[in-house]
């Protein structure tokens, strides 16, 4: 052990081996440029570190909304359009049954339609029994919420030239989600007030040639066959830029040939966004009239057999 040797009063010394000193109770003083051998402390790092949280909560934040929208454009704008649809066809229902309405010679009417208004049913039976959707007059926005709409200076149901209907492939009730899994000669079934018409798919481009001997053969797709003369272009599904209007006009597409009315077929088309998310381009299909009948007054549950080609 160390001894301490006394050199006077208040004056000392330790000497020899003293070993490990216990700790000291006060704190030491610390150099702050001990952590840096330049001298400074570093802030540098500190300052990186800042920067780069501060960059993931500005993310996190935008990732947040950007979730927040997607939620409010596919689902809350889904729930406020099924209202909307379902007031609807409430309102085609009650004015179908209205006896005062009714006409005499049992011909549908669409004049006087206002933007809104419902006047027609659709069903695609390929896409189940329970897919259905009223009908309104119009395009806008507000008409397209509530569901498909009618190109107002397109032809109606039934009548020669095109009948063309568009709809949301996203949000606000989203009609049109699946038609690009419509197939050649799949069913689309519209319903009036004193009619059923019966459309069917066009064949695509790839199955033209040689339709007769192929799957023209099947049963449904009675009445459909590639489309001659100023129809020749015409392909049951494709993809357009937004900017062309010619697959709604009464000839899609629109080249300039104008037949009379009567040499006119009776088509049905419908647009919608492509691809999912965006309106980029126009996903378009095109179905020929195959079928029509009037409403029969003494069976007012008689429903067209097209309607059990569920899948």
């Amino acid at each position: 052990m160390g001894t301490v040797q006394h050199l006077g009063p208040g004056r000392g010394r330790i000497t020899g081996d003293l070993g490990e000193l216990p700790p000291s109770p006060y704190p030491r003083a610390r150099d702050p440029r001990a952590r840096d051998p330049r001298g400074y402390a570093r802030q540098r790092p500190d300052r990186a570190r800042s920067v780069v949280r501060n960059a993931g909560e500005v993310l996190i934040t935008l990732g947040m909304v950007v979730l927040l929208f997607v939620v409010y454009e596919v689902y809350w704008t889904d729930l406020i359009s099924a209202g909307k649809q379902s007031d609807a066809t409430t309102a085609l229902d009650n004015q179908w049954q209205d006896p005062t309405a009714a006409d005499p010679g049992r011909k549908d009417h669409f004049q006087g339609l206002g933007e809104g208004d419902g006047f027609a049913k659709m069903y695609i039976p390929a896409f189940g029994a329970d897919y259905h959707f009223t009908i309104v007059e119009g395009t806008t926005e507000k008409s397209l919420e509530i569901g498909p709409g009618h190109y107002t200076k397109s032809a109606y149901p039934g009548e020669p030239g095109n009948f063309a209907v568009a709809g949301h492939r996203v949000g606000k009730g989203a009609p049109f989600n699946d038609i690009n899994l419509i197939q050649s000669c799949d069913a689309i079934v519209v319903e009036t007030q004193y009619s059923w018409y019966v459309y069917r798919m066009l064949p695509l481009a790839e199955e033209k040639q040689g339709w007769a001997d192929t799957k023209g053969k099947d049963a449904k797709c009675k009445g459909v066959a590639p489309l001659g003369g100023v129809y020749s272009k015409l392909d049951g599904q494709h993809i357009v830029p937004p900017t062309d209007g010619g697959v709604i006009a009464p000839v899609p597409p629109d080249d300039g040939k104008k037949p009379s009315k009567g040499e006119m077929a009776s088509l049905m088309t419908l647009t919608t966004c492509h691809p999912r998310f965006s309106d980029k381009e126009r996903l378009i299909v095109h179905a020929v009239l195959t079928k029509q009948w009037a409403k029969d007054p003494k069976k007012p549950n008689e429903r067209p057999p097209e309607l059990e080609e569920t899948v």
